[in-house]
């Protein structure tokens, strides 16, 4: 069973390509983190856990969900980490979280894919910049996805001295400094939609007057700014570019565009 958390879509995207090329089944587990349930998942084929990296770790936010639920049937699990640039020690990371679940760790995969952190990187700028950038990802997704169909370990970065800086000593500093709501505005073109309040998974946002509020418990998912359909949210200076206008940005709406045939194996939850 392939189990992703997306904010803008990257890893939507590998989710659902690994799903078709393993003929599996790919759960979005934004609902359960947002109902904060227990879920119980069996599944006969190996776990894969698909999620974006936030500074250079999985987000604290999808390992903490990890660690609620209940997962029999195959021990193994794989992790496939989207990524504007690179992981860094994550897998180090990774391992010790697959200790902690009880599962035999397989590996992790570094994907490449279009930079989506609008708070502090550039984003592509044209749709042939997104589209270059998704094409080169997939053979990685399906080198990804024959290792874990033979039951190999998938091919990992090599951990290093300032990798280790970033994933262990950089990671925590960021999210203390970094991670918060106080820099979104919203601006008049909003519509009051509430699509911003019902994609957070942190259900951090409300509407009040008719526009979103921002109640101090943001994980950097960048959702909220990628999907509105007026662009009416920015951060800092930043904005996404309106729904529609430019394919390129946000890169969610991008891969949505991607529309995959997914044939599910039995599972159960």
């Amino acid at each position: 069973m392939i189990l992703y958390y997306t904010g803008t879509g990257n890893s939507r995207y590998a989710a659902e390509l690994l799903g078709h090329r393993l003929n599996d089944t790919v759960r979005d587990c934004t609902p359960f983190i947002q109902g904060g349930t227990t879920p119980r998942f069996h599944s006969v084929t190996p776990w894969v856990f698909v999620c974006p990296t936030y500074a250079w770790q999985i987000p604290h936010i999808f390992a903490d969900f990890l660690t609620r639920c209940h997962f029999s049937g195959s021990r193994q699990a794989y992790f496939v980490m989207t990524c504007g640039g690179e992981i860094h020690n994550a897998p180090e990371t990774n391992r010790k979280l697959c200790t902690r679940l009880g599962l035999e760790y397989m590996g992790t995969a570094e994907i490449v894919m279009p930079e989506n952190y609008i708070a502090l990187f550039s984003t592509p700028n044209s749709a042939e910049e997104v589209n270059h950038i998704l094409a080169a990802a997939v053979p990685a997704l399906e080198q990804t996805a024959a290792a874990i169909e033979s039951g190999c370990p998938v091919t990992e970065p090599k951990p290093t001295v300032f990798g280790k800086f970033m994933t262990y000593i950089v990671n925590p500093i960021f999210y203390a400094t970094c991670v918060h709501d106080r820099a979104f505005t919203v601006d008049d073109s909003c519509i009051g939609c509430g699509k911003c309040a019902t994609l957070c998974p942190m259900n951090n946002i409300e509407l009040q007057g008719g526009k979103p509020r921002w109640n101090g418990h943001c994980t950097h998912c960048m959702a909220c700014i990628s999907y509105c359909p007026k662009a009416a949210i920015a951060y800092g200076k930043k904005k996404a570019a309106p729904a529609g206008s430019t394919p390129a940005r946000p890169i969610g709406r991008q891969t949505d565009n991607h529309n995959f045939q997914i044939n599910h194996r039995k599972t159960t939850e």
